[in-house]
């Protein structure tokens, strides 16, 4: 690699990384208020939520990749393109398709990134996320027990809490237990927290009282207390089995999904789409990249010309990737858009190197040239300024 393909390999890394990380963090903001309620109404810690919206970053990296990929390549050939660096490189002699060799080689960068993303990273996160939001929401401690109210827990078994605190703390904590039938227990305490360990789950409650009323004696026995383990263990589901939806299978869960997955058997058109849409993950960056530098790895004369050439590169990769999403609905129920798929990806590489190697440069038609100068003329007489090219 030399000095002109490193400095074009190395611009272009490094606006994809800004770029990608810019928008995943937009996205993952927009992701995350949605699941503030973890710290609010469930009494979750901060790093619990931060851990459990974190898990999506993955995902939403294996979207935004490639089109981040599209605006680094758009935005380094500009950055030539103004400089005059591609006349430069053309008139020395560089081909078209040479030019195109360190956008290449980032683009394989890229596609490695998606290719363990979609195979591996994505579907461990969404795993982790299903994972971790059963264990959240299947335990009554936080899902049930709500600030003001009494909580039937069994038949016998109220509990009240008046408030959650930061941290997990639970605050005037009330308990009547009637599961005995020859006892019943009332305990009366200032704070609680829930303590979960390999025996299981306990309320453990702090600076309290407990009356016990024993059936055939008169008067309650009365035990004050400092620190007393309520056993929860009956009401917490955190060993429970996780059925695994479509996004959480790894790849190769989807390419030989077992005989006897009762998903597998009621949907297995989804199967199919989430296959194909992780094997075609790492092909969309080239062809997003080869489509983009087809439009805009020309030299170009005009600002106008280069604007319009943008317009197309849009046009034409957002297109693509459309016609894509639309193929993988499709795909649940029928196998034939699994093949279009496959089609428009390749051959969208197939007429980008056609026009790349050929030298096909995209220029805005004559008339539409003419509607701008004339535009442009208008504006400038207005203004009293000159009319550009």
């Amino acid at each position: 690699m030399g000095s002109i393909d490193r400095y074009i390999f190395r611009t272009t890394l490094a606006s994809f990384a800004l770029i990608l990380v810019s928008l995943t963090g937009v996205i993952w903001i927009t992701q995350a208020l949605r699941g503030i309620d973890l710290m609010t109404s469930q009494g979750q810690t901060i790093l619990t939520f931060l851990g459990i919206t974190s898990l999506v970053v993955p995902a939403l990296v294996l979207i935004i990749s490639p089109i981040a990929l599209m605006i680094a390549i758009s935005h380094t050939l500009n950055k030539l393109a103004t400089d005059s660096e591609i006349i430069v490189m053309n008139a020395a002699g560089l081909s078209p398709i040479r030019l195109f060799l360190p956008f290449f080689y980032a683009t394989c960068v890229v596609a490695l990134l998606v290719a363990f993303i979609a195979a591996y990273l994505a579907p461990d996160g969404m795993r982790r996320i299903k994972q971790w939001d059963a264990e959240i929401t299947a335990d009554v401690l936080t899902n049930i027990l709500q600030p003001g109210r009494f909580a039937q827990l069994d038949q016998n078994l109220t509990i009240r809490i008046r408030e959650r605190q930061p941290g997990g703390i639970l605050a005037g904590i009330f308990i009547d237990d009637r599961r005995d039938p020859n006892e019943r227990v009332s305990i009366v305490a200032e704070h609680g927290e829930v303590v979960k360990n390999e025996t299981g789950s306990f309320l453990v409650l702090e600076t309290g009282n407990l009356q016990r009323f024993e059936a055939g004696k008169r008067d309650p026995a009365l035990v004050a207390f400092g620190r007393y383990g309520f056993d929860m263990s009956k009401f917490s589901n955190q060993g429970r089995d996780v059925t695994l939806g479509i996004r959480e299978r790894y790849l190769w869960e989807l390419l030989s999904p077992a005989d006897n997955d009762p998903v597998y058997k009621q949907i297995p058109g989804q199967f199919r789409s989430a296959l194909h849409d992780s094997l075609l993950a790492p092909i969309y960056p080239f062809a997003f990249a080869v489509l983009t530098f087809a439009f805009l790895g020309a030299p170009r004369t005009t600002r106008q010309s280069r604007n319009f050439s943008i317009g197309g590169s849009v046009v034409a990769v957002f297109g693509l990737r459309m016609a894509g999403f639309a193929c993988s609905v499709m795909a649940v129920k029928s196998p034939s858009p699994v093949l279009v798929q496959y089609a428009m990806v390749f051959g969208a590489i197939g007429v980008g190197l056609w026009m790349i190697i050929g030298g096909v440069v995209v220029e805005p038609p004559p008339g539409l040239m003419e509607a701008i100068n004339r535009s442009n003329a208008r504006i400038a007489r207005l203004f009293g300024r000159p009319a550009t090219a």
